[in-house]
C-alpha cells in the first residue's frame, strides 16, 4: 500500500516549481527578485516531511535555472566541507536554504541523477561523507537548548537534511571518513582534544546501539575507542575507574607492568589519554614508582629526567592528573622527553607553580570555563604541562588572536621559563607587563585588543594569557601607528623575543596593498632560509612570519601569523619549509595545488609543511638577520619565477603593480 500523500508538501512543491520556472525564464537583470521567491518556496518545502527528497528531485532544474549564480555555491568543486555546518547554523534563512539545496544537489550527483561538469559522482559522495563526518552529532542527537532558541524550526530542518543525506550515501562511509578525519587531526597532536574525545564517545555509544546499523565499517575507530575506554585487559570492558582501581590492588608486579606498557602504547599511538591511565599512574606513585617510566612510555631522556627529579614529577602528577583531567599526562611524558627539566630555571619554576594560588578573579574565570573539578589550580597546571610538552599543539580557537597563540607556542618551544613566568604574573597578579622599546606596557592599562569578546574555546594557559597578550599586542601596534610601513617590523621582535631577527622583509605596500619589490623579496627569502643559498645554515631560532591565506580556489582570505620552524629536504629530497600554524589544524588547501601537508613529508607532530617555492608564494612578511644576507644572486631565475607565478595566480592577482588593490 502506498503511503498517504502529504497535501501540504504537494502544495509547497507546486509553488516551488512555479517559482523555479519563473526564475529560469527571467532575463538576467531581473533574476535577483525571482531568486528570493524560489528561496522562500524552498524553505517551505524543506520544512515538510519528504521535503528533502522533493528538492533533490529538482536539484538539476534549480541549478540550471540560476539559483546559485553569483554565489560560492555556483562552484561546487571548490566548496569546503568544514563550512557546511557553520552555514547551516548561521540562522540566516537564505544561507541555510542555499546550503541545504546545495547538499541535496550533491546527493543527486552522487546518485547519478544529475551530471555536473565540475563534480563527479565519486567526488560528490566524498564531499558529503566529509560533511557528515564533521557533523555526526546532528545525526544522533536532538537539538540543544541553544539551538532551539537560536534556530527554532531550522534546527529540525538541519537534522532532517543530514539524516536524509546519510540514508542516501550510507552510514558506512560516514564512519570511515570520520575515522580518517580524527586520525588526521590527532597526528598533529593538538593540546585540545575534548571535542575529539566527545566524538569518539558518541561513536562508541552509537556502535553499541542495536537499532543503528553501521555495517562493517568504522573499524578504523576501534583503536580510538579502545584507547579511551579499554586500552588494557584489566579495563577492556570499561568497568569504571573505581572497579579498575580495586583490580590494581590485586595485581602483582608483572600484571602492573603489563598494564603500564599497554597504556603507554595507546597514549603514544593516538595522543589520547584514558581516565584509566590516570588511575594507574596515581596508583603507581603510591605503590610502585619503578614502573612510572613504563606507564609514561618515555625515552631514555625522559627516564633520566624522571630519575633525577622524581619528587617533582610525582607531585606534578598527583596535582594535575585525575581521571576527569587525564589528558595532561601525555604532555608530562613529552615534556620529560624534551629534557627541559635540565634547564636550570625550569625545576624551581615548576615548584613555584605547584605552590601558586590564583588571584580570585582569575580563579573564577577558570571555573566559569572549565568547571570546579578539578580545582582551577590543578586545571591550569595540567594545561601548562601540556603546553610545555606539546608546544606545537597550541590553537587559537575561533578567535582572531593568531599573534598571541603564536607567541605562546614560540615561548613553550624556545623559551619555556619565560612562559612559566608569564603564567605566574597572569595567575597571581591578573596582569602582565611587557616592554616596548624600553617602555613598560601593562595589560591592565592597555585598551581593547584584536578580540572583541572573551575567548571560551582555548586550553587553560591560553585562556589565562591570551586576553592579556592580545591587549599588549594591540597597544604595541598602536604605538607604531604613525610610522611608515608595516608595524610588525617593530612589534614582532619586542612581542615574541630577542631571537626574532631585526631584519624585516615585506612584499606589500601598506598604503596601497599592491605588491612591491617582488623579485628581491623572493630572492632574499631563498637566500636567508633555503639551505642551498644560505651557506647550508639551518634555522637556529623559530622566526615569526606572515602569510596571505587563500582558499581552495586560491582566493585571498586574509593575513595570518605563523612561525617558520625549520627548512629541510623531505624524504623525497624536496626542500620544504616546516612551520607552525596556530589555526588549530595545519592541513589546509590554499588553492592552485598548494596543499599544506601535516604527515608523510617528514613533518614532526604539529608541523605543517610546503615545498619551498609554494610556501614562499604565500609569504608576505619574514624576518632575517641583517648581517647574514646569504647569496641572493645565486637563486635561479626559474625558481623566482615559479614562486611569482603562484603569487600571480592567487592572492596577488589584483595586487601587481599597476592594478587596483
Amino acid at each position: 500500500m502506498d503511503p498517504p500523500v502529504d497535501q501540504a508538501l504537494v502544495s509547497r512543491v507546486a509553488q516551488l516549481d512555479h517559482a523555479t520556472e519563473a526564475l529560469a525564464g527571467a532575463p538576467e537583470f531581473s533574476k535577483t527578485t525571482k531568486v528570493k521567491r524560489v528561496l522562500d518556496a524552498l524553505h517551505r518545502v524543506l520544512l515538510q516531511r519528504g521535503g528533502c527528497a522533493a528538492v533533490r528531485e529538482r536539484a538539476a532544474a534549480l541549478d540550471e535555472a540560476g539559483l546559485f549564480t553569483g554565489t560560492d555555491w555556483a562552484h561546487p568543486d571548490i566548496l569546503v566541507p568544514g563550512f557546511v555546518g557553520p552555514s547551516l547554523r548561521s540562522g540566516v534563512i537564505d544561507t541555510v536554504v542555499l546550503e541545504a539545496t546545495s547538499e541535496l544537489r550533491l546527493v543527486a550527483i552522487a546518485a547519478g541523477e544529475y551530471t555536473h561538469p565540475a563534480v563527479s559522482a565519486e567526488d560528490a559522495k566524498h564531499f558529503l561523507s566529509q560533511v557528515l563526518a564533521m557533523n555526526l552529532e546532528v545525526l544522533f542527537s536532538a537539538p540543544s537548548e541553544a539551538e532551539r532558541v537560536k534556530l527554532g524550526r531550522v534546527a529540525h530542518l538541519i537534522r532532517d537534511l543530514f539524516g536524509y543525506v546519510a540514508d542516501q550515501i550510507g552510514y558506512d562511509s560516514v564512519l570511515d571518513k570520520l575515522g580518517d578525519e580524527i586520525w588526521r587531526v590527532l597526528r598533529q597532536r593538538p593540546i585540545q582534544v575534548d571535542h575529539i574525545k566527545a566524538m569518539v564517545t558518541r561513536i562508541a555509544v552509537y556502535r553499541e546501539d542495536p537499532e543503528v546499523d553501521l555495517g562493517a565499517s568504522g573499524q578504523g575507530l576501534d583503536r580510538l575507542i579502545s584507547a579511551l575506554f579499554g586500552p588494557t585487559e584489566a579495563c577492556r570492558e570499561d568497568p569504571g575507574v573505581d572497579v579498575y582501581r580495586s583490580r590494581l590492588d590485586a595485581m602483582d608486579a608483572e600484571g602492573l607492568e603489563f598494564e603500564a606498557r599497554g597504556f603507554a602504547r595507546a597514549m603514544h599511538d593516538t595522543g589520547l589519554v584514558s581516565p584509566y591511565h590516570a588511575t594507574l599512574v596515581r596508583f603507581l606513585i603510591e605503590h610502585n614508582t619503578y614502573l612510572l617510566g613504563e606507564a609514561l612510555g618515555v625515552s631514555e631522556t625522559g627516564r633520566t629526567c624522571l630519575q633525577r627529579y622524581p619528587e617533582l614529577v610525582h607531585c606534578l602528577i598527583v596535582e594535575a592528573v585525575h581521571p576527569d583531567a587525564a589528558q595532561c599526562l601525555y604532555g608530562i611524558a613529552l615534556m620529560l622527553d624534551r629534557g627541559i627539566l635540565h634547564q636550570p630555571p625550569i625545576v624551581p619554576s615548576l615548584w613555584r607553580q605547584l605552590a601558586l594560588r590564583l588571584e580570585p578573579g582569575v580563579r573564577q574565570r577558570l571555573v566559569d570555563v572549565f568547571g570546579p573539578t578539578p580545582e582551577p589550580e590543578s586545571r591550569l597546571l595540567g594545561g601548562l604541562l601540556s603546553m610545555l610538552g606539546q608546544p606545537l599543539g597550541v590553537g587559537q580557537g575561533d578567535n582572531p588572536t593568531c599573534q598571541s597563540a603564536r607567541a605562546l607556542s614560540m615561548w613553550a618551544y624556545n623559551d619555556p621559563d619565560y612562559l612559566l613566568q608569564m603564567v605566574v604574573w597572569a595567575a597571581r597578579d591578573d596582569e602582565i607587563v611587557m616592554h616596548f622599546e624600553g617602555q613598560p606596557l601593562s595589560s591592565k592599562d592597555s585598551s581593547g585588543g584584536v578580540a572583541t569578546t572573551a575567548p571560551l574555546d582555548l586550553d587553560p594557559v591560553s585562556q589565562l594569557l591570551v586576553p592579556h597578550l592580545d591587549r599588549i599586542y594591540a597597544e604595541m601596534i598602536r604605538r607604531c601607528a604613525d610610522r611608515p610601513g608595516d608595524p610588525h617590523k617593530w612589534v614582532n621582535p619586542e612581542f615574541h623575543g630577542w631571537w626574532s631577527a631585526r631584519g624585516f622583509n615585506i612584499d606589500v605596500d601598506v598604503a596601497t596593498g599592491n605588491l612591491i619589490d617582488l623579485d628581491d623579496f623572493v630572492r632574499q627569502f631563498y637566500a636567508s632560509y633555503h639551505l642551498e643559498y644560505n651557506g647550508g645554515q639551518p634555522l637556529v631560532h623559530p622566526q615569526p612570519a606572515g602569510v596571505a591565506v587563500t582558499d581552495s580556489a586560491a582566493r585571498y582570505i586574509g593575513w595570518h601569523a605563523i612561525t617558520i620552524l625549520r627548512v629541510a629536504p623531505d624524504p623525497d629530497a624536496v626542500m620544504r619549509v616546516y612551520f607552525f600554524n596556530p589555526n588549530n589544524d595545519s592541513g589546509q588547501d590554499w588553492g592552485d595545488g598548494v596543499v599544506v601537508g601535516t604527515a608523510g613529508n617528514g613533518e614532526k607532530a604539529g608541523e605543517g609543511s610546503l615545498p619551498f617555492e609554494q610556501f614562499a608564494s604565500r609569504l608576505y612578511i619574514f624576518h632575517t638577520d641583517p648581517l647574514e644576507n646569504g647569496e641572493p644572486d645565486r637563486v635561479p631565475a626559474s625558481a623566482v619565477q615559479d614562486t611569482i607565478g603562484y603569487i600571480e595566480r592567487s592572492w596577488g592577482a589584483d595586487r601587481m603593480p599597476g592594478t587596483e588593490s
